[in-house]
């Protein structure tokens, strides 16, 4: 991945159940719908807000490369956690809330579909793995290594900057007093290269 340049086209392929197609139908759905505020549901000591951009990109040999990318707003209490995946105008494509609950995910035409864990929705949703659930403990800095976690390298101050997790190769850089503002993901599933990387622009 070169960045987060938005791809000339972006087609749907074997394997992913239109998955692409199912975001461009969320861009026409939300036209110039704005942003939903996130209920206020915060715990100081556990409240991470990170706002950005994320870029999946997925290669296979003998196909021509897969993209998508937009932005996210990530707000997590610990008790609830809450993520907009917004197109790259701002408006909200869906939005995906995690509680003792379950896992709610809501499109921008007001449908609504539930599953046991975020990675579980996602999976059903676009039939792709993609690690939410790893993500609330990747977004903040981390010495000491999580459950299946193999440290690959640590950074001065000793926060884990590479490891693998969950099938995932994670490299985390350009750290703020939350956590890393740089987040490269890379997973193997087949012949099927998936990258993707999150950059923070703001808490």
């Amino acid at each position: 991945m070169t960045g987060l340049d938005c791809p000339a086209e972006a087609r749907a392929f074997p394997g992913w159940r239109g998955w692409v197609l199912q975001v461009l139908a969320l861009l026409c759905l939300v036209g110039c719908a704005a942003p939903v505020a996130p209920p206020d549901v915060r715990d100081s000591a556990t409240e991470l807000v990170r706002h950005g951009r994320f870029a999946l990109k997925a290669e296979e040999f003998g196909r021509a490369p897969e993209a998508v990318q937009g932005g996210f707003d990530w707000h997590d209490t610990g008790a609830v956690l809450i993520l907009d995946l917004t197109n790259p105008f701002g408006s909200v494509l869906a939005r995906v809330q995690v509680s003792l609950e379950g896992s709610v995910l809501t499109r921008a035409n007001g449908e609504v579909i539930r599953a046991a864990t975020p990675d579980a929705l996602l999976q059903r949703v676009l039939g792709q793995n993609m690690p939410v659930q790893g993500l609330r403990d990747w977004l903040r800095s981390q010495r000491v290594p999580g459950p299946a976690m193999t440290v690959q390298d640590r950074d001065e101050q000793g926060r884990i900057v590479v490891f693998e997790q969950g099938g995932w190769t994670v490299r985390l850089s350009r750290f703020d007093a939350l956590g890393p503002k740089m987040l490269v993901m890379t997973r193997q599933e087949g012949s099927k290269n998936i990258s993707l990387r999150l950059v923070v622009d703001a808490p």
